[in-house]
């Protein structure tokens, strides 16, 4: 099997076992996965996945991390119907699926997903965070979109973008020392051109020893040696949108 041979790089980690606490909804043409706070909030967040998919649980666990510090999050179906990738399938297809799948063509559903932020949830600041394709997906609305305040892109996949560097709002870059994925070469090319052109507030930051992933895809207690730095890394997401929401 090919996928024994050369795996793909974002099948490192764990599936959570977690249910969640919010709801599926639909959105106009897009299914979503909504947590809201008790507390009445203007502020929200729009969560992208990565390659595994809106409802993957690792994912709904984040959102509902966000959910449990003040905001309302939101994590749309951004294949909007195809499937997410499985574990199972040949890693040799993996480019022929992604082709169909482009985190830079988001903008339609975006769109649909902030007028709903706006209009049924009373959401005023609206940031956005994304994993892997989704960390992507934050990079292009970031170059793109002016109606977020902020973004938080966590191990985004730098060569699906286009290399811009001229961020519209403040942006925090979280990097896997060793990630097979991103190598440190390209985000240090990123770093330099931000430092270049970048005239909003960013911050590129790499966290040792983890590996693709390990944000989202690793339990806090799978690795003593690891749990540090995921939980710092979770601390440092949140802390960026409670400075600029």
């Amino acid at each position: 099997m090919a996928n024994e041979s050369r795996p793909c790089p974002c099948d490192i980690g764990d599936r959570f076992d977690y249910g969640g606490r919010g709801q599926e909804v639909q959105v106009e043409h897009i299914r979503a996965y909504v947590s809201k706070p008790s507390a009445t909030t203007d502020k929200a967040v729009i969560v992208i996945h990565d390659i595994f998919g809106w409802q993957l649980s690792n994912t709904r666990y984040v959102a509902d991390m966000l959910t449990a510090n003040g905001y309302i999050a939101i994590c749309p179906d951004f294949f909007v119907g195809q499937e997410g990738w499985k574990p199972s399938n040949d890693f040799s297809s993996f480019d022929a699926w992604l082709k169909t799948r482009d985190a830079s063509k988001i903008d339609k559903e975006v769109d649909v997903v902030l007028k709903y932020l706006k209009e049924q949830c009373g959401a005023k600041k609206i940031g956005v965070i994304g994993f892997c394709w989704g960390g992507a997906a934050v990079q292009h609305l970031m170059l793109k979109n002016p109606h977020l305040k902020a973004g938080v892109s966590v191990y985004g996949v730098i060569r699906f973008f286009d290399g811009g560097s001229s961020l519209l709002h403040p942006t925090f870059f979280i990097f896997a020392e060793k990630d097979d994925y991103v190598p440190l070469e390209q985000v240090t090319l990123l770093e330099q051109k931000l430092k270049q052109n970048c005239k909003v507030d960013y911050e590129v930051k790499i966290y040792p020893g983890q590996t693709h992933g390990f944000v989202h895809r690793k339990r806090e207690d799978i690795n003593p040696q690891d749990k540090p730095y995921i939980e710092e890394a979770r601390k440092d997401m949140i802390n960026w949108l409670n400075k600029y929401l």
